[in-house]
C-alpha cells in the first residue's frame, strides 16, 4: 500500500512531579526538605530516512506520544527524563500543521531531525523552594502539562528526473530498462498505482528517475489519479514526456502530448517550466513510422527521441541526453518557506476580567500557580501571594477598584482580596 499523506496527532512527554519530601537528621530540627525535582517530558522528532518509500507506518497508527517524566525523588534525587517518540518519514516529506497548512519542516536530507514539540518541563521539588525565611516548604510543584497537536505529513518524491506521459505510454517499462527499479508492468490502464524509483548510470554518473503515474486528461482538476500524484513531479529537475506513437490504444500521439503539458500547466507550481525531454516510444510497433513522421510535423523545431523500450533501441542515447541536460541544471533544494514552529507561551502572560465586585485573573501565569501551589499550606499560599505582588497583579487589582470584600478567582479557585 503506498501513502502519500497521513494526518497524526503528536504529543510531548508530560514533565514528571516534583516531591514534598523531608529528611531527619542530626543539627536539623524538623528535618530538613529534600525532595527532588521531576524529569523532563519527552520530545517528538521527525528523521528522514532514504529507507523509507511512504507513509504506510502512518495509515493505521494515528496517535504517537513521547514519554513521560518521572517523578523526583527524596534526597533530591531528580526524576529520570521522558524518552523522545522518534518518528521516521521518507525523505521528501514535508511537515505541516493541520489546523494552519504552515510549514513545520521539509524534510529533504537522509538523517535530517526535526523537533516539532518539546517535552513539558519538570516540577521542582520542595527543597527548591526553601530560603532564609521559608525553612520548611510542604508543597511541591507539579510537572508542566503539554497538549497534543495534529500534524499532516505530506511526501513529495524526490527525483532527478521524472516520467510523464498517458497510462500504457510505456514509462514503467522504460524504468525497468534505464535502471534497476522492477515496477509492476501489465497491458491495461493505471496498472502503476504509485510512482517508481530507480537509479540510472551513466558511466560514473548516476541520477535518480521517478515513474510518476496517473497522468489524464483532467488529471489537474482530479481525474484518474492525477491530483494524487502531480505533487510527486514538482520535486523533479527534469521531465521526461514519454509518449505512446504507436497509436495503439486508438488516440491521437501528439494531441496525448499537448493534453499533458496542459496538465501541467493547470496544476501549476513550476511544472510547465520544467526542462522536458520528448521521447516517442514503442516506435517497433505497427504504424509507428507514420506517426513519427506526423508527429515530427506538428513539433517543429523541438527535438524528440525515438525509442523502444521492450527492445532497448535508442536508450543509450536516451540516458546521455538526460545526463547532459541535467549537468546544467541546478541541483534539487528543500522547498522554500517560512517555518512554523509550535512556541510555548510566555509563562508571565495575565488577563484580568472584572464582573462586579469579582475578579478574574486568567492567562498562562495561573497555570504555572496552580502547578505551584497547594490550597492547605500556608507556606505555598504565602508564595502564591508573593508572586502576584510581585508581578504589580495586586496593585492593579487595586487601581481596578478591589477591596477587602472582593473576590478573586485564580484558576477556579476563589479567594478573598488581601491587599
Amino acid at each position: 500500500m503506498f501513502i502519500d499523506r497521513a494526518e497524526i496527532t503528536i504529543k510531548a512527554g508530560d514533565g514528571g512531579n516534583g516531591i514534598t519530601s523531608f529528611i531527619h537528621y542530626k543539627g536539623k530540627v524538623g528535618g530538613g526538605p529534600d525532595g527532588g525535582d521531576g524529569g523532563k517530558g519527552g520530545d517528538v522528532v521527525f528523521v528522514a530516512d532514504k529507507h523509507l518509500s511512504n507513509l504506510a507506518e502512518y495509515y493505521y497508527k494515528r496517535k504517537f506520544a513521547a514519554e513521560n517524566g518521572e517523578a523526583g525523588g527524596p534526597k533530591q534525587c531528580f526524576g529520570r527524563s521522558g524518552k523522545n517518540m522518534v518518528l521516521g518519514v521518507p525523505c521528501g516529506t514535508i511537515i505541516k500543521d493541520a489546523a494552519t497548512g504552515a510549514v513545520i519542516a521539509d524534510m529533504f536530507s537522509d538523517g535530517q531531525q526535526k523537533t516539532v514539540l518539546t517535552g513539558g518541563e519538570g516540577g521542582r521539588g520542595n527543597a527548591r523552594f526553601a530560603n532564609a525565611r521559608r525553612h520548611a516548604p510542604h508543597f511541591s510543584q507539579t510537572g508542566e502539562k503539554t497538549v497534543p497537536r495534529k500534524v499532516l505529513l505530506e511526501l513529495k518524491t524526490i527525483a532527478d528526473v521524472g516520467l510523464v506521459g498517458f497510462p500504457n505510454a510505456g514509462k514503467s517499462t522504460l524504468l525497468s530498462r534505464i535502471t534497476r527499479a522492477r515496477p509492476k508492468i501489465a497491458g491495461y490502464p493505471f496498472t502503476t498505482l504509485s510512482p517508481n524509483l530507480g537509479v540510472c548510470e551513466y558511466y560514473d554518473h548516476r541520477f535518480l528517475v521517478a515513474d510518476i503515474p496517473g497522468l489524464i486528461e483532467g488529471a489537474s482538476e482530479g481525474a484518474g489519479l492525477g491530483t494524487e500524484f502531480l505533487r510527486h513531479i514538482e520535486r523533479t529537475r527534469m521531465l521526461v514526456h514519454v509518449v505512446d506513437v504507436s497509436g495503439a490504444e486508438g488516440r491521437d500521439p501528439y494531441e496525448d502530448y499537448l493534453k499533458i503539458n496542459a496538465e501541467l500547466k493547470k496544476y501549476g507550481k513550476g511544472l510547465s517550466s520544467l526542462k522536458q525531454i520528448i521521447v516517442l516510444n514503442k516506435t517497433d510497433m505497427p504504424s509507428a513510422e507514420e506517426n513519427v513522421k506526423l508527429f515530427r510535423a506538428r513539433l517543429g523545431r523541438k527535438k524528440a527521441l525515438e525509442i523502444s523500450a521492450i527492445s532497448g533501441t535508442g536508450l543509450s542515447a536516451l540516458k546521455k541526453e538526460m545526463y547532459e541536460k541535467l549537468s546544467k541544471l541546478p541541483p534539487l533544494m528543500p522547498t522554500e518557506h517560512e517555518e512554523f514552529s509550535y512556541e510555548k507561551p510566555d509563562k508571565l502572560e495575565y488577563e484580568i476580567v472584572k464582573e462586579g465586585d469579582t475578579f478574574t485573573i486568567t492567562g498562562t501565569l495561573v497555570e504555572v500557580l496552580k502547578r505551584n501551589v497547594v490550597l492547605n499550606d500556608m507556606h505555598s499560599l504565602a508564595y502564591m501571594h508573593k508572586v502576584l505582588r510581585d508581578r504589580g497583579i495586586i496593585k492593579q487589582l487595586r487601581d481596578m477598584g478591589a477591596t477587602d470584600t472582593s473576590t478573586v478567582i485564580i484558576g477556579g479557585e476563589e479567594f478573598e482580596f488581601i491587599d
